[in-house]
């Protein structure tokens, strides 16, 4: 069925009222950059703690009931894995999540707290979709009905219910914000965004060597990250590769976005605990960490996304100390 959706405006707007029914808006906070007072949607303060709550909800809660009754797999090194979980939960639907085993214990242990069973892959190593796809094969022989694949970011519901975030934005705002920043993976809060907020310059920012969205813009092709891609402290922005709906989406819509490197993300996480008293995790930091390091321009109708702070106590307090 995914494959023979296209994610709309109309998708969006229904996904964001469905969401205001269930869930408060975040905060749009005023940040301070420079001479400029632009705002931060903080997306971190979410009940799972990230934006991923609004795709996965929006995805679950359009399921049939057939659907409802096979349940559902997804792969996540944690946000999205949380926020299917919690719809999951919510709409009392079996899920299974196919997790990192190098992914951050606090999005691990919250992932299972909330209901779901996890299946663990090696990264690098193994193919997490394959894992997927075989997960769906076995559970539907056993079963009679396969369970639904909600992809963390190449899923035209998904795409729809994170692109509320910037319904949302927009209306706590008053008006069409001049652009946004957005912290990407996937590419499904960029698609989301650029959907919902036509008027709106969409900047992607992604890590060094894991800018798949940016280089599929520039190229117009879909790039697939190199096998020596450096590491990184964002565990939640590696995809391997955009999916063409999310490319489909984002041609002629998006910049080609820039990069950050750890040390800027860093610095990025301790404004963000020094200047507005927040927690943000490396991968929900990057936007921001554009901004602070003048790659992107912004003014007063700019909003800067921060979209997770799942982080690891001990490792978000030697970001704070370094």
């Amino acid at each position: 069925m995914s494959r023979l959706r296209t994610p709309t405006r109309e998708g969006v707007e229904a996904a964001a009222r469905s969401i205001a029914e269930i869930l408060p808006p975040t905060p749009l906070l005023p940040i301070t950059i420079g001479d400029v007072t632009c705002r931060a949607k903080v997306e971190s303060l979410q009940p799972i703690g990230a934006f991923k709550i609004r795709g996965g909800w929006w995805r679950l809660a359009n399921l049939t009931d057939a659907e409802r009754r096979a349940g559902v797999v997804a792969v996540s090194s944690g946000n999205h894995a949380q926020g299917v979980a919690w719809a999951a939960r919510r709409l009392r639907i079996d899920a299974t999540i196919v997790m990192p085993r190098d992914a951050p214990q606090v999005k691990l242990e919250a992932t299972r707290a909330l209901g779901a069973e996890i299946v663990l892959y090696d990264r690098p190593g193994e193919d997490r979709d394959e894992v997927a796809a075989k997960l769906i094969a076995e559970r539907a022989e056993r079963n009679g009905a396969a369970p639904t694949l909600v992809h963390a970011f190449g899923d035209p519901w998904v795409i729809e219910g994170q692109g509320s975030a910037g319904v949302e934005a927009t209306a706590q705002l008053g008006t069409a914000p001049s652009r946004f920043v957005v912290c990407c993976g996937g590419g499904g809060l960029t698609a989301g965004l650029a959907l919902g907020c036509p008027g709106s310059a969409i900047v992607p920012v992604e890590p060094e060597g894991w800018d798949m969205v940016g280089r599929a813009l520039a190229t117009g092709e879909i790039v697939h990250a190199a096998p020596d891609a450096p590491r990184t402290i964002c565990d939640a922005l590696q995809p391997t590769a955009t999916k063409q709906i999310n490319l489909d989406v984002l041609r002629g819509r998006a910049e080609p976005g820039v990069t950050v490197t750890d040390d800027e993300v860093r610095a990025a996480q301790r404004f963000a605990f020094g200047q507005l008293n927040l927690v943000v995790e490396p991968g929900g930091a990057v936007a921001l960490a554009a901004v602070l390091a003048s790659k992107v321009p912004v003014d007063s109708h700019t909003v800067v996304m921060l979209t997770g702070g799942n982080t690891d106590a001990a490792r978000f307090a030697e970001t704070l100390l370094g």
